[in-house]
């Protein structure tokens, strides 16, 4: 398997300032809908570690690297940007990763 067989995967580590984590989950949620419909999104979808509630996830998937590229650029994850520096305890971090199973179909 190739990269051009795969979408661009990557996961956000996203953890809030003390006393933050309703208002970073509201606005990470803010971004899902538009997101997911966006050309080239594939998948987006977030998740907050049962144990250590404020640390967020968000699992991406795009067709390729502009699609992402283009997707940091919308209004709706700019406006999120703007807000970060407030609601972070420290800088996103961002994972890329490369599948090394196959993908599960989805149950019919």
């Amino acid at each position: 398997m190739n990269k051009q067989d795969h979408p661009l995967v990557s996961l956000a580590i996203l953890k809030a300032k003390p006393g933050q984590a309703g208002a970073l989950k509201e606005a990470l949620l803010a971004l899902i809908e538009p997101t997911r419909a966006e050309p080239g999104n594939r998948d987006y979808m977030l998740f907050e570690r049962s144990d250590e509630p404020g640390t967020f996830y968000m699992r991406e998937a795009f067709d390729h690297q502009q699609a992402l590229d283009t997707h940091l650029a919308t209004e709706h994850f700019q406006r999120f940007a703007e807000q970060a520096d407030r609601l972070l305890a420290e800088p996103l971090q961002l994972i890329f990763l490369d599948p090394v199973s196959s993908v599960v179909a989805p149950h019919p």
